[in-house]
């Protein structure tokens, strides 16, 4: 008797099944650049015409410890959604306009419906962003994972004019700070909140929880925002006045922000201007977990940054809200000696 790929642990039979789930789910996310059809060995995208210097844009990522909870609660159709974000709000803070999308999906034993979940959410996620699902990976791994668990890894490409590049050499004291706000913790600080909150509080994912007006799995496993046409518009409007865009993610506010100032400079954030979703009240109370900790650690309501000329503060958020993006004025670029980020 002959040992098979299946006998190993590797079935191709289940393999071409998700191929065949997931071939619509990319063809639905195709946009007018994409040459080619799904299924080839490579995608290939055009470049957009009109432009005297385009430069690509990658970025990459991952979803970290959040799928733990889709693990936990057999939701997998949202984390797809927070691989594109993690990856699409990185580069277009350099002023990028995101063309395409390419994922890894890596399992230790293929369960063609959940896989299809997560490239399900893959695909709203580019939709979301206005990119193309271009291709991906599938791997099935024996072995290497734990028994219903995955690992999910995201890279996304966008293009950007030369001169258009926002960025630190923008930036000037007296510039203002307009805030984005985020979902909740998108995919970021998954290992504390997990910590305090089903470890010290116990807390089951179902359960409804007063303070939040909802269950943990659901206040957890909101996905990530994607950023993309609300940025995309505030392009548009403010020009040459929007000078630059921090992604706040690891790290906070507190890190995130003078990543995108020069020197001489520094971020001062007024507290005042936003209240937290109670999500993160809630880690800090029952942890407890200090002040310095949740700045540097969590996004605390803000998902997302822009630095504009002080005289198109008002402009930018009116953009945003036409959007439907919540946002406001959340404070300034103050002289300083070096980059960092200061609380008041």
């Amino acid at each position: 008797m002959t040992i098979t790929y299946r006998d190993a642990g590797v079935d191709i039979d289940a393999a071409d099944e998700l191929i065949r789930r997931i071939g619509p789910l990319a063809a639905a996310t195709r946009t007018s650049r994409v040459v080619g059809d799904v299924g080839g060995f490579a995608g290939m995208c055009r470049l957009p015409s009109g432009m005297s210097e385009p430069l690509l844009v990658s970025g990459t990522d991952g979803v970290g410890t959040k799928l733990k909870l889709a693990f936990a609660t057999g939701v997998h159709d949202t984390v797809g959604i927070d691989l594109v974000a993690m990856c699409v709000n990185d580069i277009i803070t350099t002023g990028a306009e995101p063309l395409f999308f390419l994922d890894y999906f890596a399992t230790g034993k293929l369960e063609v419906e959940v896989a299809e979940a997560v490239v399900r959410g893959i695909a709203a996620g580019c939709t979301q962003a206005g990119c193309a699902l271009l291709g991906g990976e599938t791997a099935e791994l024996p072995g290497m994972y734990a028994p219903g668990e995955y690992d999910l890894a995201g890279f996304a490409v966008g293009v950007v004019e030369r001169s258009k590049i926002l960025g630190p050499d923008r930036v000037q004291a007296g510039d203002a700070l307009i805030a984005l706000a985020s979902s909740g913790l998108h995919a970021n600080g998954f290992s504390l909140a997990r910590r305090v909150l089903e470890a010290q509080m116990e807390l089951s994912m179902d359960a409804p929880v007063a303070e939040l007006g909802e269950s943990l799995g659901q206040a957890l496993l909101r996905p990530t925002s994607i950023y993309a046409t609300a940025v995309a518009a505030l392009r548009a409007a403010c020009g040459d006045s929007l000078h630059s865009m921090a992604h706040i993610t690891g790290g906070g506010l507190v890190e995130n922000l003078p990543r995108v100032l020069p020197s001489g400079v520094a971020a001062e954030v007024r507290l005042g201007t936003f209240e937290r979703p109670p999500i993160f009240a809630l880690i800090e109370k029952a942890g407890p977990v200090d002040e310095h900790e949740l700045r540097r650690t969590f996004n605390l309501g803000v998902g997302m940054v822009a630095v504009v000329a002080a005289d198109a503060a008002e402009l930018a958020v009116q953009t945003l809200s036409a959007e439907g993006q919540s946002s406001w004025v959340l404070g300034a670029v103050v002289e300083a000696e070096q980059p960092t980020t200061l609380f008041v």
